[in-house]
């Protein structure tokens, strides 16, 4: 349970990925690697022609990477490696061939903002407040920004990421585009979820997957992108600044 659970289940062509962490559903390494596998065994899988992401428990979709194996992090190749889990989730779920709907039912932070982006369409309930605080410790959201502003543009993205102590409502991450729908309550938004996927599901697979080539065109590069991306932040991590940052946060 240290490193959290992973499940996938198939039912009438639909995927749901669940993920859960006792630490606010936050990401260690191991379990990102097993979500990117997720989402690459996936795309192999002539059964599933829709994925749904959702998390467990109702108040944090995501909390991030782990807060405890960044602060252990000594050298510039622990560091990149660190960065490269979400960059490897990232990139599973844009090269994913199905649609990935994110049902987002709580608080998103970092690498959960940088999931959100990166599935097709999003639904939200009003819990779900977002917030880039990488700034904060002397870090910066390098990796998940070509997710975040591909879905809310530069302006958007500066704005969340500068202000890295705020928080931004569900209502402002739906303006800007990051969800497509917004509830009040959890049952609401499975409701909704449940009866968008169905829809989609009996969808021609060969255009759903047209639409998802479409939907990400122009980020063929992302495979070196976010790489170079981890090793910034994997260099930044390491800097005074951010030790003493990390060392205040975690007392």
């Amino acid at each position: 349970m240290s490193n959290g659970s992973l499940y996938i289940n198939i039912e009438n062509n639909i995927a749901t990925v669940q993920f859960f962490h006792q630490a606010s559903n936050s990401f260690p390494a191991e379990l990102l690697e097993r979500l990117a596998n997720a989402f690459n065994e996936l795309h192999k899988n002539n059964e599933v022609k829709v994925i749904v992401l959702k998390s467990e428990k109702d108040t944090t979709f995501c909390a991030g990477a782990s807060f405890d194996e960044l602060v252990a992090i000594t050298n510039l190749t622990q560091g990149k490696q660190f960065f490269l889990g979400f960059a490897n989730v990232i990139n599973a779920m844009r090269n994913c061939s199905k649609i990935i709907i994110g049902r987002i039912q709580g608080k998103a932070v970092g690498g959960g903002v940088g999931l959100a982006a990166a599935c097709d369409y999003c639904f939200a309930t009003e819990q779900a407040a977002i917030k880039l605080s990488e700034l904060s410790i002397g870090i910066g959201p390098f990796v998940i920004e070509p997710a975040v502003t591909r879905k809310i543009g530069i302006a958007a993205f500066a704005e969340l990421t500068l202000d890295a102590t705020s928080w931004k409502n569900a209502y402002w991450a739906k303006e800007k585009g990051l969800y497509a729908k917004v509830f009040e309550t959890i049952n609401e938004l499975d409701v909704e979820v449940d009866n968008f996927v169905l829809k989609l599901s009996k969808y021609n697979p060969e255009a759903l997957f047209e639409l998802k080539k479409v939907l990400w065109k122009g980020t063929e590069n992302w495979n070196v992108l976010l790489e170079e991306r981890a090793e910034i932040s994997g260099k930044l991590v390491l800097s005074e600044f951010t030790k003493n940052a990390l060392q205040k946060f975690k007392k």
